[in-house]
């Protein structure tokens, strides 16, 4: 009975004791985030810089399709009612002031008045796809980013299976030490992880900005024919 009562006064002590050593070893074991940088090595640097223009271009491209998405719903109302009372300055004068890629366009085809129909869509086509080059700059670096910082990724994993190898083939007395080895598979994982996120960020923010790219030029396609419409109008359909 002496003995029981012994350990059941000491069972509380060993508990709280366990607690804390499994506490402090868990303290002990966390790692943050910037730790486990340098691990991933020199790899991390071209992926840090591929992380940051990404966000660049995402943000710098997002602004200017913003701008470029929008529109006045009173434009073509006004441009038409400057061709049809022969107020071509002023109906040019508002392209030019309105600043948009459509106004760009329409303003093409209005220098074009009084030519073939057909010299006036290849003009109006061609600011179109001036204007679709333009807002696609930065979409190809994107796109590279998205498909190789994975493939960075996975050359830091290599490299560090490679100098975990390296560590065991050097060992003369046939030992292995997990120590020797964690640095290279530090390596491995971490640039491995690191990879996956830069590519994955990268292509979610690419097919972002191509959707909304692909809205514009539904946009474009049908200012352009509005436009013809315009043109094509009957001579009893204008005041």
């Amino acid at each position: 009975m002496n003995l029981l009562s012994v350990l059941l006064q000491a069972m509380p002590e060993v508990s709280d004791t366990l607690a804390n050593s499994t506490e402090l070893a868990a303290q002990e074991q966390q790692i943050s985030l910037l730790d486990m940088a340098l691990k991933g090595g020199w790899l991390m640097i071209p992926l840090a810089l591929m992380l940051l223009i990404a966000i660049y271009i995402f943000i710098e491209r997002l602004v200017v399709l913003k701008k470029a998405s929008k529109e006045d719903s009173s434009f073509m109302n006004r441009v038409k009612d400057y061709i049809y009372d022969g107020k071509i300055d002023s109906a040019l004068s508002l392209c030019r002031d309105t600043k948009t890629p459509s106004a760009r366009m329409i303003e093409k085809g209005i220098s074009r008045l009084g030519r073939p129909m057909s010299d006036v869509l290849v003009a109006i086509e061609n600011v179109g796809n001036i204007e679709i080059a333009k807002l696609e700059k930065g979409f190809t670096t994107m796109a590279t980013i998205a498909g190789g910082a994975p493939m960075v990724g996975f050359l830091g994993t290599v490299i560090g299976m490679v100098e975990a190898f390296f560590n065991m083939a050097s060992k003369g007395d046939n030992t292995i030490n997990l120590s020797d080895l964690s640095g290279g598979i530090y390596t491995a994982m971490v640039t491995t992880v690191a990879g996956l996120v830069v590519g994955v960020c990268a292509y979610f923010a690419y097919n972002y900005l191509v959707a909304r790219l692909d809205q514009i030029m539904r946009k474009l396609e049908t200012k352009n024919m509005e436009f013809l419409d315009l043109l094509n109008e009957p001579a009893a359909g204008k005041r």
